[in-house]
């Protein structure tokens, strides 16, 4: 069997179109169709099957696609482990909340590119679970997510330290003049979420119900600069990263509101696969992430690698 049937397989199961799939392999339809059918004569099922105007995957596929990212991932271990080049050359690829992406993750990308400048460096946004997924599927060699710190049995995560989560507003609104503001003081405020999934954003939505505070919310975003934006115009308030919104408050666009909670915690963890191989420009770029940063209690000072 031809292992870019695989592939194919993969790219008309993530994109659910034969179309969409040839565009982004660089093949005309009727070889992505080929292939497909090439690949249910082989082990004679059928992959996919219509659901209205798109395609879904039959539960043989579903059970082939599982075993189609193990394969193809052991495949790709295999040519950077017997390339010589390996240590020198390919392409990170890294899952990142946005805001890590921004504010946190340049200066350590920067220092890594110096060491490795043959190293391609792709980031990926998304919300924490489903970079998780994608940590777990071997989309990812690494994932950046800010969440609860949490276990799970086939992935490693490193806690890099505590990021401050503020609640902000436009710096007319009636709550940038209280001193004190607690959850229940936000009850009819109008909130702009970041989208559904977030962590942070099922931190505070979890909180404002503890509360009994009444949940308002007009907007949800993707974009952090959308809710900043939105924010600055009195639209609403909002729950974001600290180092997101530090010059903004700085410079008096924005006010950050005098809240706390001791839930509303979130921590940067860095997280790999147990069973990802390690070649040694990614064990390096490991090394400059973690090299003085002692996951600390709450409220102690964070160390950071360098910068």
């Amino acid at each position: 069997m031809d292992t870019r049937y695989l592939q194919t397989f993969r790219e008309v199961a993530k994109w659910h179109s034969f179309t969409r799939a040839a565009e982004i392999l660089g093949y005309a339809q009727s070889s992505v169709t080929t292939q497909i059918q090439n690949l249910e004569t082989e082990f004679g099922v059928t992959l996919f099957e219509r659901w209205g105007r798109k395609i879904r995957l039959t539960q043989a596929g579903e059970v082939l696609l599982a075993y189609s990212e193990q394969l193809l991932a052991i495949l790709e271990e295999t040519k950077a482990n017997l390339s010589e080049q390996a240590h020198l050359a390919g392409t990170l690829s890294i899952g990142t909340v946005e805001s890590l992406a921004a504010f946190y993750l340049p200066p350590y990308l920067q220092k890594f590119r110096q060491e490795q400048p043959r190293m391609r460096i792709s980031l990926h946004p998304g919300i924490c679970h489903d970079l998780r997924q994608g940590v777990k599927d071997g989309r990812y060699d690494f994932a950046f997510v800010l969440d609860w710190l949490q276990d799970h049995p086939e992935l490693t995560t490193i806690n890099l330290g505590e990021q401050k989560l503020v609640v902000i507003c436009a710096p007319t609104h009636p709550l940038a003049k209280k001193d004190k503001i607690e959850a229940y003081d936000f009850s009819g405020e109008n909130w702009i979420f970041t989208e559904s999934g977030c962590s942070y954003r099922s931190i505070m939505e979890a909180v404002l119900r503890d509360a009994g505070a009444t949940i308002v919310s007009s907007f949800e975003f993707g974009s952090l600069e959308a809710i900043k934006q939105c924010v600055a115009y009195d639209l609403g308030i909002a729950l974001v990263p600290y180092i997101a919104v530090a010059e903004e408050a700085k410079k008096g666009t924005l006010a950050i509101l005098p809240f706390s909670h001791p839930d509303v915690r979130v921590y940067r963890q860095l997280v790999y696969h147990k069973k990802k191989w390690m070649p040694q420009a990614l064990l390096r770029f490991l090394e400059i992430l973690t090299t003085d940063v002692v996951p600390a209690p709450v409220g102690s000072k964070e160390k950071r690698a360098f910068g």
